[in-house]
C-alpha cells in the first residue's frame, strides 16, 4: 500500500512531518490494507492567516481495488486536528464500502 503526503505552500511539510502522518495513517487504517491500494493525503492552509480558526484542511483519498476513489476532508486549527477528523471520516466511509463488498 502506498501513502502519498502533499501540501500547499502555506503548510510546512518537512520529511518528519510527512513521515509522522504517513505512519499515523498506516496504523489507523491498517484493517483496510486488503482493500486499499493507495492513500493520498493533502494538507492546506486555507487562509494562511495565523488568527483564523479552522483554517487547516486535510483531504484523504483512498483508492480501492476495483472502485472509484473515496474522498473525505476535514478542517481544524492545526494540521493534526484536520488529519484526525479526516481519519475518523474515512474510517466510516471505508467500513461502509467494505461491508457492501462483503454483502452485509
Amino acid at each position: 500500500m502506498e501513502v502519498l503526503i502533499n501540501s500547499d505552500n502555506n503548510v510546512e511539510s518537512t520529511v518528519d512531518f510527512k513521515n509522522y502522518f504517513r505512519e499515523d495513517l498506516k496504523s489507523s487504517l491498517s484493517r483496510f490494507d486488503n482493500y486499499v491500494t493507495r492513500y493520498e493525503v493533502f494538507f492546506s492552509d486555507e487562509s494562511s492567516n495565523k488568527e483564523t480558526v479552522n483554517d487547516h484542511k486535510c483531504v484523504i483519498e483512498a483508492r480501492m481495488k476495483g472502485r472509484n476513489p473515496e474522498r473525505v476532508s476535514d478542517n481544524g486549527n492545526t494540521p493534526k486536528e484536520a488529519f484526525d477528523g479526516a481519519i475518523s471520516k474515512i474510517k466510516v466511509v471505508l467500513d461502509r464500502v467494505v461491508d457492501q463488498q462483503r454483502g452485509y
